[in-house]
């Protein structure tokens, strides 16, 4: 999944999902916070979902309740039939949704960011030295 995609909250809460990522994602899938210092929400394929959660189960008890709060925030979703998806408020509060959302493909997974939080993070992030680095310390 690649891309990054400019849509709208509804007043309801909803969020279209655009098709390509639908399509990639299947339904249903799975939508929790963030995994990292930023507010986001990340959403998983039902098989990335199954994968996460296998490896989670296989982590002694005292390293997977490190994870609780990541699964305790899930939601299971199925799109409506305009490719829409409820988030829940207490998800929208977190990740700082309001109305201008940004949906990203970050390779097996995406991630819904409010687009003033997107945009903080692309202005902090987005310089040729950092990128480098990270392709660096990745060893790609």
């Amino acid at each position: 999944m690649i891309g990054q995609y400019q849509h709208s909250l509804d007043a309801k809460g909803r969020l279209f999902i655009p098709a390509r990522l639908r399509e990639e994602l299947g339904s249903p899938f799975y939508v929790t916070i963030g995994m990292d210092r930023y507010k986001y929400l990340s959403v998983f394929s039902e098989a990335s979902w199954k994968n996460f959660t296998d490896r989670v189960s296989s982590l002694p008890y005292s390293k997977a309740a490190q994870i609780r709060l990541i699964c305790a925030n899930a939601i299971c979703c199925e799109p409506d039939a305009q490719g829409r998806i409820l988030i829940p408020q207490k998800l929208r509060d977190y990740a700082e949704l309001s109305k201008e959302i940004v949906v990203l493909g970050v390779i097996s997974r995406c991630e819904i960011w409010s687009a003033e939080n997107w945009r903080a993070n692309e202005e902090e992030n987005l310089r040729p030295d950092l990128i480098a680095h990270m392709i660096e310390t990745l060893e790609i």
